[in-house]
């Protein structure tokens, strides 16, 4: 199998600064702004970025702990398959996340609604394109009656461990 290497292409200024209390999805930051800084060799590619209201962000979940395949994930206390959670702690510890796109500034990006801690390193940046998903029924499994909580929920430091 061949190595990937990733390299940050930016780095996020957020006013989370660790995992404790940071919202566990976008839409529960409640209007949280942040910025994320891309490195200069990168500006040239947010040309026509700034037509698009949302933005999807890859990042590297640099303060993630070592991985376990059953966790209790957060709004639950019922152990869960990781990859039926979005805990951060996972064999590749990547995120993604969807936020609104409030300016660009030369190879500043300025973001809200955002659940990245301070720090953490940006992968990607792609527009975010609503018509781009199935219009199919989407499940949520085990969620699904716990959705209700979801907004509002911050993270604990249950991954810190």
């Amino acid at each position: 199998m061949k190595c990937i290497e990733l390299k940050p292409i930016g780095i996020v200024h957020s006013p989370f600064k660790g995992s404790k209390g940071t919202p566990i999805h976008p839409g529960a930051s409640e209007g949280a702004r942040a910025e994320i800084e891309l490195f200069p060799e990168y500006e040239e590619g947010l040309k026509d970025l700034d037509g698009f209201s949302h933005i999807v962000v890859l990042f590297h979940l640099h303060r993630s702990k070592p991985y376990k395949l059953t966790v209790i994930p957060y709004m639950d206390d019922t152990p869960r398959g990781l990859f039926a959670t979005r805990a951060p702690s996972r064999p590749n510890p990547i995120g993604m996340s969807v936020v609104k796109l409030a300016s660009i500034e030369g190879n500043f990006i300025y973001i809200e609604g955002l659940d990245m801690i301070d720090d953490t390193p940006v992968l990607d940046i792609k527009p975010y394109i609503p018509e781009f998903k199935s219009d199919e029924k989407v499940c949520i499994g085990w969620l699904e009656e716990k959705i209700e909580r979801m907004p509002k929920t911050s993270a604990d430091d249950r991954f810190e461990k």
